[in-house]
């Protein structure tokens, strides 16, 4: 099995003012990052193959979702925690409106199955609704990781 990761935020100003270029122009270099990440499988793309900020989920365009796929936790640990991803992380009330709820689901994916944005979207709506539970979680329901702890991601 491997593990799909959705995190979705909503930007404080439309994305493209310059009180979020440091987010926007930093995307490219963390996704390049991301791909080159022993580890990482797949990415939601647009129709252009850059990015995802131009997929819509709500009727808010400061709306943002991210979805990938990775080997195993532990590598996607590693990548949020441990390489220039965190730099974005920690910036991101500078960017990003403070959650009122969860931003961040996992949940064990086949190999070779990509989820889809809408299947993403269920298992967020799952984990808020029933906390972390082996169909949708969140970093709580992996005991042997620990980052997230000082960290406390979405």
């Amino acid at each position: 099995m491997h593990v799909a990761e959705l995190n979705i935020g909503r930007a404080l100003y439309p994305l493209d003012d310059p009180r979020v270029a440091g987010f926007m122009n930093a995307l490219d270099a963390i996704n390049a990052l991301a791909k080159r990440t022993p580890g990482f499988v797949w990415r939601m793309k647009d129709e252009s193959g850059a990015g995802a900020t131009d997929i819509k989920f709500t009727d808010n365009p400061q709306d943002i979702a991210n979805l990938t796929v990775w080997e195993n936790v532990e590598v996607l640990e590693h990548f949020v925690w441990n390489t220039a991803h965190k730099k974005i992380y920690n910036g991101k009330h500078s960017w990003f409106e403070a959650p009122k709820q969860a931003i961040f689901v996992m949940w064990p994916v086949e190999v070779g199955c990509f989820p889809t944005l809408a299947e993403a979207l269920e298992r967020l709506e799952h984990l808020r609704a029933h906390g972390s539970t082996d169909y949708a979680y969140g970093w709580d329901h992996l005991a042997h990781l620990k980052a997230w702890l000082t960290k406390q991601c979405g």
